[in-house]
């Protein structure tokens, strides 16, 4: 058994070569059944925006780099029309081979590859490489073990640990600030400025939060309509904005605008319209949308990018904290893998013992039999069903130590030995005289 991994990735390859080699949707299940036709007995491909990779057992780990590479070129062919040369693509792959293939795996399906630490997305994604590679019945006994695990050791990253639950995106920082304001964005409203990608993955992540009345102002009132036809909630022109700060509990503003959209002016007038009731404004674009003034009027509570940054830098150093514990997890499930991998070993000699004593079994039956020719049918079953009984008892404790020997790394001996005591290479020979294979 040799597992490999080929692929690339966000730190390895810019976005035009990562572009190339992507394959999603009703493609996948193409480019699985294009695999089969390379000297590859399992393989699943793991392709998103951020990386490509393949994870194949071979028979000949040497032919690796030569037959996957020329695969990841006829990919880029076929999906993207891309004519990428080896030479070209050749520097931004990696490999892995054995337990470091397996262990990447597990690094990736918890978050500690991907471009933001801990990033939960990449679980499901690994989730659906391997299911789709089912469907494609390109994977087998070792790439289900393998993916069965990664997913295992995701799940367990992110129950067991915090690695994925403290913000480490601005967007993200200002909605989780404003949570821990409010204890709770349910039933809050909220009005976002700006209607960019920051501004659309605001929106997503208050949507998230709780939050169900939304209200986009934008310069253009166009692009303020289109996202919230995507999103929810209303659309306003960017003029408008004054008059809905009265009406909001969180502000997240996020233009192009070269001056102030907010003044301390609008906030004073719609402190004054709310009577008491505070309004939280995140200023999360650069240069300011929000007058640094604000932050000066009674009831109004100011952050800009320099606060979000502090809570994002504290958040990325308990990510990395946490991510020690990720690899202890990891080590754990390798481990398990690693014996897993190694009890495979044994298999064809408890096979070979097994049909041994079947023999020996099925021929004393036949005397036995024979020598007792007034036995019923039922008394003959009863006897057969007693030796069936019989061999799997006194097996059942080799058969344990064989694996629990292979598992700490004395498969060889163990094999030996097992040979030498019961003969087994005399048997398999004059089985096949038996069956006429002898040569």
């Amino acid at each position: 058994m040799n597992i490999v991994m080929l692929g690339l990735n966000h730190r390895t390859a810019p976005v035009e070569i990562r572009e190339a080699l992507a394959v999603s949707g009703p493609d996948t299940l193409a480019a699985l059944t294009r695999l089969k036709a390379f000297p590859v007995s399992e393989g699943v491909l793991l392709s998103t925006c951020n990386r490509s990779e393949i994870y194949a057992v071979v028979e000949d780990p040497a032919d690796v780099d030569g037959s996957l590479v020329d695969y990841l070129l006829g990919l880029a062919l076929t999906l993207h029309g891309r004519e990428l040369s080896r030479a070209e693509l050749q520097p931004y792959l990696y490999r892995r081979d054995g337990l470091q293939a397996v262990e990447h795996l597990f690094r990736v399906a918890a978050g500690l590859d991907s471009m933001i630490l801990g990033e939960t997305q990449i679980l499901g994604q690994v989730r659906n490489a391997h299911r789709d590679a089912v469907q494609a019945q390109t994977v087998g006994k070792v790439l289900h073990q393998v993916f069965h695990q990664a997913v295992a050791v995701g799940k367990r990253a992110q129950s067991e640990t915090r690695i994925g639950q403290s913000a480490v995106s601005v967007s993200y920082a200002a909605v989780e600030l404003a949570r821990k304001v409010f204890r709770s964005l349910e039933g809050r409203r909220c009005l976002a400025i700006g209607a960019g990608e920051t501004a659309k993955l605001t929106l997503r992540h208050l949507l998230s939060a709780g939050v169900r009345d939304l209200i986009v102002a934008n310069r253009t009132l166009d692009r303020a309509e289109s996202l919230v036809r995507e999103i929810g909630g209303r659309a306003i022109p960017l003029d408008r904005v004054p008059e809905a700060l009265a009406a909001v509990d969180v502000v997240i503003s996020s233009t192009g605008a070269p001056g102030f959209v907010v003044k301390r002016q609008h906030v004073e007038e719609a402190v004054r319209a709310r009577r008491g009731r505070p309004v939280f404004l995140f200023d999360i674009a650069v240069p300011r949308d929000i007058d640094p003034a604000v932050a000066q009027v009674a009831g109004a509570y100011l952050y800009d990018i320099d606060d979000l940054e502090a809570v994002i830098s504290a958040n990325l150093s308990e990510r990395a904290q946490e991510a020690r514990k990720v690899e202890r997890i990891i080590a754990g499930e390798l481990e398990r893998f690693r014996q897993w991998a190694a009890s495979l070993a044994v298999v064809p000699t408890i096979r070979m013992l097994r049909e041994k004593m079947e023999a020996i079994r099925e021929q004393e039956l036949i005397r036995t039999f024979n020598r007792l020719p007034d036995l019923t049918e039922h008394e003959r079953k009863v006897i057969a069903a007693m030796t069936v009984t019989l061999i799997n008892k006194i097996l059942n404790d080799p058969t344990q130590q064989l694996k629990g020997m292979a598992g700490e790394g004395s498969a060889s001996l163990a094999i030996e030995t097992v040979h030498r005591l019961f003969d087994l290479q005399r048997h398999r020979a004059e089985a096949a005289v038996e069956n006429g294979s002898a040569p």
